[in-house]
This record gives structure tokens, C-alpha cells and sequence, in this order.
């Protein structure tokens, strides 16, 4: 009996294992393929992204017993991942961005967003509003304000701010390297846990695996696209240090919402903010950090 279960677990482990491996291979063919093609084609695939993501965090906001404004909070961010195009189709044609049109836009977005979802909390006669709004404008801060920052690492990271698809790709493999040297580390040595309250399987040498492992790619890269190497080494650092605090991040929200996923639109996968929940909390940081050094 025992040995039938175990033939039963191993085959349920090998089967997920082959629909992970697929279904990661499709999703890499797909933003690979489409960031190649084209910018648009990159910021189609970060549009995706950015409401597929929202409208999965408001359904994590939903188990925990909140009713965020959800198609409010997804017209918003597509507003703002709006905005973010502008800049940078503004930025890909001019080369140069001023200031003040960047703090113009961005209050001119704040004037409207946020005043919006109160208004709009006054006529649904939900419970736990304060919450409702808070959740509404999380979800929107929490996603699509990174999305649209991720239009700008690749300008930021080129020569002269020309768009170069290989500075997106390079930055989304520096995030992956991260992830799976971190898991092949933890898995291989990992003794201690980083936080077991959150995410008990991270560890301390697992996260040190990805640090390395995401700055000997960064610095790679760096050296293949004739970049400083010093400013691709300290990126790789940035990237992998939060990209950790992205995982925890999601982790904390799915315990919260009592869910092993965000979603389920990848098999093997999870949902999207399974998969970029490490792009989210770094892109703030990547582009704060290129600005730093520039």
C-alpha cells in the first residue's frame, strides 16, 4: 500500500514538474518572442501584466473579507500604465524628458485617481470602505505603477535611451537567475530560514545563492552589451536583493488571503502576480538606483 502511494506521489510530482517546465517554456517563447519584435510589443505583454494582476489582487483582497472597487481600481491602472507609455514613447522620440512634465503628469494623475475612488465608495453600500478604498488604490500602486517603471529600466539602461529589446530581456533574466540559483541553492544547503513565519522554505544561503548568481548574469550581460560593469554589478545586487523582498511580499498576501496562488492563467505556475510579484517590488528600486548612477 505504502509503496503504491509512493509510486502515486512520484508520478504527480513528475507530471507537475513536466507541465511547469512546458507551461515555462510557452511563457518565455511568448515574452521573449514579443519583446524581439517590437517595443509595442513589450509594452502589450506589460499591459497584460498589469491588469491581469490588479484584478488578482483585488481577488486576494476578496478573501479577505474586503470588497475593493475592482473595475474602478483596473481603470485606473491602465490610466496610469497609460501615462506610462506617453513618457515613454515621449522619451524613445526626444531622448530627453523634462522634469516638470513628469511631476505635471504624475499630479495630474493623483487629482483624479484618488479622489475617484472615494467618490465612487459613497454609492456601493459596501462594508469596511476605508478598507475597500485602501485595497482599491493598493492594488493599483502595488502593480501598475511598477509596470509602467518597467518601460523605463530598458531606455535607462541604453546607450542614449535608444529602445534595445535586449536591455528588457537581460533585466527579466537577471530577476529569473535570482530566482532559480536561490531555489537550487536552498534546495542543495539551506539550513537557515530567512523568515519561516512568511515563507519557510527561503534561506539564508539560498538567498545569497541568487545574490551571486544575479550579479555574475548582470555582469555578463553588462560586459555582451558593452555596458559599465561596475553599474551592471550594482544593478544585479539591487535586483536580487528586492526580488527577494518581492517574493515575501506576495507570500504574506496569499497567507493572508489563504491561497497557495495568486491565480491560475500559468500552469505549474500560479497566476501573474506569482510570476512577477519579484518585478513589482524591484522596479521602483532599479530605476531609482539607474538614476543614482547615471
Amino acid at each position: 500500500m505504502e509503496k503504491t502511494n509512493l509510486k502515486t506521489m512520484n508520478k504527480d510530482k513528475l507530471k507537475n514538474l513536466t507541465v511547469r517546465t512546458l507551461s515555462g517554456a510557452v511563457l518565455a517563447a511568448v515574452l521573449f518572442g514579443a519583446t524581439l519584435l517590437s517595443a509595442w510589443g513589450y509594452i502589450a505583454l506589460l499591459a497584460v501584466v498589469t491588469v491581469v494582476g490588479v484584478w488578482e489582487f483585488y481577488r486576494l483582497c476578496h478573501n479577505c473579507g474586503y470588497t475593493p472597487q475592482r473595475v474602478m481600481g483596473v481603470a485606473l491602472a491602465v490610466m496610469l500604465f497609460g501615462f506610462g507609455v506617453a513618457l515613454f514613447v515621449a522619451k524613445a522620440i526626444s531622448r530627453a524628458l523634462p522634469l516638470e512634465e513628469i511631476i505635471l503628469v504624475a499630479l495630474l494623475y493623483m487629482l483624479v485617481a484618488v479622489p475617484s475612488v472615494f467618490v465612487c465608495e459613497l454609492f456601493r453600500k459596501q462594508e469596511h470602505p476605508i478598507a475597500n478604498v485602501a485595497t482599491t488604490l493598493a492594488g493599483v500602486i502595488y502593480v501598475a505603477f511598477p509596470a509602467a517603471l518597467m518601460l523605463a529600466v530598458p531606455l535607462m539602461l541604453s546607450q542614449g535611451g535608444v529602445w534595445n529589446p535586449w536591455y528588457a530581456i537581460c533585466y527579466i533574466l537577471i530577476i529569473w537567475a535570482n530566482d532559480v540559483f536561490a531555489y537550487l541553492t536552498g534546495i542543495s544547503i539551506g539550513k537557515h530560514r530567512m523568515c519561516e513565519r512568511i515563507s519557510p522554505k527561503k534561506s539564508w544561503e539560498g538567498f545569497v545563492g541568487g545574490v551571486v548568481a544575479a550579479v555574475g548574469f548582470a555582469v555578463l550581460f553588462g560586459h555582451l552589451l558593452g555596458g559599465n560593469l561596475a553599474v551592471w554589478a550594482g544593478l544585479g545586487g539591487v535586483i536580487a536583493i528586492t526580488g527577494v523582498a518581492g517574493d515575501f511580499v506576495e507570500s504574506l498576501f496569499k497567507r493572508s488571503a489563504d491561497v497557495k496562488d495568486s491565480g491560475a492563467i500559468m500552469p505549474g505556475h500560479g497566476g501573474m502576480l506569482d510570476r512577477f510579484d519579484a518585478l513589482f517590488i524591484s522596479a521602483p528600486y532599479v530605476v531609482m538606483y539607474l538614476i543614482l548612477v547615471s
